[in-house]
């Protein structure tokens, strides 16, 4: 293929804007970007001088550079953000979190509504408060609103299914609405206050409790005026240790940091003045970028993807080059004007200080910890006797309980570390109960048919957890599916059981070999396998635990909530349904003689 001729290239090219893909030799698409003059734009990377060195790099690999024309620059920012997304280019900024933020959802159809984390889709009716920057935000609001409102949280398949109260009811964490232990009105006006504390509006909440509290008093009902009490002091505590207050709005401060060839985005989330968290990313630079043009991508990526909410404010401690264009295409995406700023004052102010300096702290602690995962990749293709350190490492693992509820993982480490949005969970069916070989084949097997197909990036070595009959079922179907080039690795305890006395199973030649606790690519090792571990236990346990609080009573055509309900309370248990007769089942309410009869039949030949 001939020389790229770029000067001959850009004297037919268009001044209009439009977005531009650079391909290699290969035709493999090296980047992508956007431009208000694309003549202006690629001209630029030929420029004769003043150039940096990640970006000659690209430019020597450029073969063919293809253009799309748009009518807009806002319309070049879409399509860019389409093409970056659906083929992640090697030398763009890629946002590698894909995971949508959780939330709160107040469900509105339920006669008594609930409370719960919710993530993804927004299709229940109800409102929905957040985002969170994590689970484990949502669950620390979820239960200090147990303790508080006391709104129940329980799944509607238990609460529709009790005759008695439960346990949160004893510890006084709910109000017992299952069983109609309190009114409609006393537990809608508990949702109420729920919906107040959500909505940030605390000082509006604490005002109305301390005039019921008042009126209880006079009223003499003490009782309630004590746990009117109780709600107020609890919330005063809440709004004390906010941490940085007097701001107002719902608004992300997003802060930028670039060193040692990394970067760092630290978003901080705040919603009606409350700061509910933060979450920091670390997307991978291949050419050399500033905070503000590390911005200018992460934003569409983050926020045009339609999984997350576009706040009205968005604060940046660098704005981007197009932050006009970035601005008016999120206000499309929201439907409501959004505005991008970069100076601000008071506690907005304070909290794109906070926002920054985390920013830096992080990035600092992540580079060394580069440095120190790069150090231990060097030391496993040492120990491999590997062309070159690994990019990409892949471990399997096997749990179940005596054979019940069999599941495999996959977790997967890259240069960075922990790569977890390319974990997977494999349910195991078909095999014989605690049949841990037929279990890590059939894993391995819907994993590489996958990979090999095209659906992902082959890992460079695969570890085993396990000894020489996983390490051979791995190799076998490495060899069955024609998967070269894969080093397959066993990793089996020793006779101790103990960290840092692990065997190594070569796959290819099954010879045997011990490294020293003290070798950097043990630790690895260890660090891969035992996530591996982790991830297949959690899945493990989550299936077990799906598959034991199913009833007998579930899927029997003509039976639901309400009819199961009935059922339970008047046979006390499913095993009492299911030694009930016939005659017996159409005396519940609700269950007529054909119902009846199917009932039957449904569980005595299950």
């Amino acid at each position: 293929m001939p020389e790229f001729d770029h000067k001959a290239f850009l004297s037919r090219l268009t001044t209009r804007p439009g977005v531009y893909q650079m391909y290699d030799k290969a035709g493999s698409l090296l980047y992508v970007g956007k431009a208000k003059n694309l003549r202006n734009r690629v001209g630029s990377y030929f420029r004769a001088s003043g150039l940096e060195a990640k970006t000659l790099a690209l430019v020597s690999k450029i073969s063919d550079i293809q253009i799309t024309v748009t009518a807009t620059e806002m319309e070049a920012l879409l399509l860019e953000h389409n093409l970056i997304k659906e083929q992640q280019p090697p030398y763009n900024i890629l946002l590698r979190d894909d995971k949508s933020y959780p939330y709160i959802y107040l469900s509105s159809d339920d006669e008594f509504p609930r409370l719960s984390l919710h993530r993804g889709a927004k299709r229940g009716k109800g409102r929905y408060f957040g985002p969170y920057p994590s689970a484990g935000a949502v669950r620390e609001s979820l239960h200090l609103m147990q303790k508080v409102f006391k709104v129940r949280q329980c799944e509607d398949s238990y609460f529709n299914n009790r005759s008695r109260p439960c346990l949160q009811y004893q510890i006084n964490r709910c109000t017992g609405p299952c069983v109609g232990l309190v009114s409609h009105e006393d537990y809608a006006q508990q949702v109420e206050r729920s919906s107040l504390f959500l909505q940030g509006k605390s000082p509006e909440l604490m005002v109305q409790l301390a005039d019921d509290m008042e009126a209880a008093a006079q009223e003499m009902a003490y009782e309630r005026a004590a746990e009117l009490r109780d709600q107020l002091a609890q919330l005063q505590h809440v709004q004390a240790s906010q941490g940085i207050e007097g701001g107002t709005g719902d608004l992300d401060i997003l802060a930028a940091a670039v060193s040692g060839g990394r970067a760092c985005v630290q978003v901080l989330f705040v919603r009606a003045a409350r700061v509910l968290g933060s979450k920091t990313y670390y997307p991978p630079l291949k050419l050399d970028e500033s905070p503000e043009e590390v911005l200018e991508a992460f934003l569409p990526q983050y926020y045009l993807s339609g999984e997350r909410e576009v706040p009205a404010e968005l604060i940046v401690n660098a704005m981007p080059p197009d932050a006009a264009v970035i601005a008016e295409a999120l206000t499309v995406q929201a439907g409501r004007k959004v505005k991008l700023r970069h100076r601000v004052r008071e506690s907005r102010a304070r909290w794109l200080q906070l926002a920054a300096q985390t920013a830096q702290t992080n990035l600092r602690a992540h580079l060394e910890g580069q440095q120190t995962a790069s150090h231990r990749l060097q030391a496993l293709q040492n120990v491999l006797q590997l062309p070159e350190a690994p990019q990409r490492l892949e471990c399997f693992d096997i749990s179940h309980s005596s054979g019940e509820a069999t599941v495999a993982s996959c977790v997967v480490f890259d240069e960075g570390g922990p790569r977890k949005s390319d974990y997977r969970k494999f349910n195991i069916s078909g095999i014989t109960a605690g049949d841990d070989y037929a279990a890590m084949q059939q894993a391995l097997e819907r994993r590489y048919k996958r990979l090999k197909d095209g659906e992902g990036a082959l890992p460079d070595v695969l570890f085993i957890d396990g000894g020489k009959g996983q390490v051979s079922q791995a190799m076998s179907v490495m060899e069955e599916l024609q998967i070269p080039g894969v080093e397959v690795i066993g990793v089996a305890k020793g006779v101790t059981r103990k960290a840092g006395f692990e065997t190594l199973i070569h796959g290819a030649t099954g010879a045997e070999y011990q490294l020293n606790s003290d070798n950097p690519a043990l630790h690895l090792i260890q660090h891969i396998r035992d996530e591996a571990h982790r991830f297949a236990i959690t899945g493990h346990r989550a299936r077990r635990d799906k598959q034991r609080r199913a009833s007998v009573l579930d899927g029997i055509p003509g039976v639901g909530a309400k009819r199961r309900r009935e059922l339970l309370r008047h046979f006390g248990s499913a095993g009492g349904v299911r030694n009930a007769t016939v005659e017996e089942l159409t005396k519940v309410t609700g269950i007529n003689a054909r119902l009846a009869q199917q009932i039957y039949d449904t569980l005595h030949t299950s």
